[in-house]
């Protein structure tokens, strides 16, 4: 089989050549349209997320920004109740308690002979607070008493 190669076969590989590139040209201008398409909208969707999250952030940066801010004022309220007359005593009676609670639980001994000495303060401290006391050591003058080990010697002074 031998090719003649005449005007006519020529002219019929070069429209075959020039058809194919025109179909090969249209289909990828409709391929690239559709692409461009298609990143046009990723784009616009992802710049709707990025307004999103930075709406978001704002909101986000806000609101830590007012804690922060609620957070040093609260702080320094909390300080200034702290400095007020009366409340360093407050505090350190809170910390006396809670080592003596601390204690009871530890020390079992401990717990009865405290038991006892807070009774007796309790007494002592009514008696103050009434004024019997007062008016009992106004009257008969403070007096202190003196225990041998043996229990022979006892000793009682009265101061005016």
């Amino acid at each position: 089989m031998e090719i003649e190669l005449n005007a006519q076969t020529i002219l019929i590989i070069i429209g075959g050549i020039v058809i194919g590139w025109l179909l090969s040209t249209i289909k990828s201008f409709f391929v690239v349209k559709k692409h461009k398409k298609e990143l046009k909208e990723y784009k616009d969707h992802l710049e709707r997320q990025m307004k999103i999250t930075d709406t978001g952030n704002k909101t986000l940066m806000d609101e830590i920004e007012g804690l922060k801010k609620d957070n040093e004022n609260l702080r320094i309220s909390v300080k200034t109740l702290g400095q007020k007359p009366g409340r360093a005593e407050l505090r350190q009676f809170n910390i006396y308690d809670t080592a003596l609670r601390k204690m009871m639980l530890q020390a079992p001994g401990f717990s009865s002979a405290w038991e006892s000495a807070l009774q007796e303060s309790e007494r002592e401290y009514e008696e103050n607070e009434t004024g019997f006391k007062h008016i009992m050591g106004k009257v008969f003058g403070t007096s202190s008493i003196t225990h041998n080990d043996d229990d022979t010697l006892h000793k009682i002074e009265h101061k005016k």
